[in-house]
């Protein structure tokens, strides 16, 4: 599927968005942890810089995996996005442990928190900001597929949660003097995106390793294919994600005694079904007499098939 103008720009538009709020959250988040000596914001605040890093790479993904296709990738640079949320998942896993190793230093060496007035402040700016980007994240997500902004907009979907949790916590010690419910917060945030983080690892591995579009997705395709009349069956369905591109190839089996020009007819009757459903999805259709006997790829699949 090529992307209109339009939708690239909001695809940019939503990037750049991300970096500019993650600049602001980290700026505004690190002056109170400095000032309050809170772990739980520190934790947002490293949670916060690693998103400046990785939503620098979403951007650059975002503009790469636009890019036309070319002699040497005629798939295009779609898995450029997949790249990126495993870039993500890295930094987000990563400051995650940093916070985990700072709360276990803390058991021993407690430190009492002060300001902590600063730090709601601070925190009910960054769920306001928080909010807004990913308001126009699920904007742009539903006007065009990137699954670079997808990751990120879960990211922050989570990050909302936990800065909630850590305007709690900080409530907690102001006025209930609980200072270990800051350290709890912390490690409870950490936790928290590091399933975050490996979730969004496991989504992009499956699309650089081939992984087929969803069971139900094939189950409407075929539906749709095989209403054709004069399609007498299929084979040898496979597919893969790239980006923003689907990339469906499916053997169709017709009258042996058609005409190629009428078998060829029927598949494109067959082709056009399937990107009314799905307009994203680049078809192959290869037209096989019915009833031939020939070497398939469905006899070399391992395990039973949903399809």
């Amino acid at each position: 599927m090529t992307l209109s103008n339009n939708q690239r720009r909001l695809k940019n538009n939503a990037a750049y968005a991300s970096i500019a709020t993650a600049v602001v959250l980290t700026v505004i988040k690190g002056a109170a942890a400095f000032v309050t000596g809170s772990l739980s914001v520190l934790s947002s605040m490293a949670d916060s810089l690693a998103d400046v890093i990785s939503s620098l790479v979403t951007l650059i993904a975002v503009i790469y995996a636009d890019k036309p296709l070319t002699c040497e990738h005629r798939y295009g640079y779609g898995r450029a996005e997949a790249v990126s949320a495993l870039v993500q998942a890295a930094f987000i896993s990563g400051s995650a442990f940093f916070i985990l190793y700072d709360a276990a230093y803390r058991v021993g060496h407690p430190v009492m928190l002060k300001q902590t007035g600063i730090g709601i402040g601070v925190m009910g700016i960054s769920i306001m900001l928080t909010l807004a980007l990913i308001c126009y994240q699920k904007y742009a997500i539903k006007r065009v597929s990137s699954q670079a902004i997808e990751a990120d907009n879960k990211h922050y979907v989570i990050d909302l949660a936990a800065n909630a949790a850590v305007l709690i916590s900080l409530a907690a010690v102001r006025w209930l003097k609980w200072e270990w419910v800051d350290m709890a917060a912390a490690v409870l945030v950490s936790i928290y995106l590091i399933a975050t983080a490996l979730k969004i690892a496991k989504r992009a591995l499956e699309e650089i390793t081939d992984k087929e579009i969803d069971v139900d997705i094939k189950a409407r395709i075929i539906e749709a294919v095989t209403s054709v009349d004069g399609v007498k069956g299929y084979h040898d369905f496979r597919s893969r994600v790239s980006g923003n591109r689907w990339f469906i190839e499916i053997h169709l089996e017709f009258d042996g005694n058609l005409t190629l020009l009428q078998a060829h007819e029927l598949a494109e009757q067959a082709e056009n079904k399937i990107t009314a459903l799905y307009a994203e999805a680049q078809v192959i259709i290869h037209q096989d007499p019915v009833g031939i006997e020939e070497k398939r790829l469905d006899n070399d699949i391992i395990g039973p098939c949903a399809w």
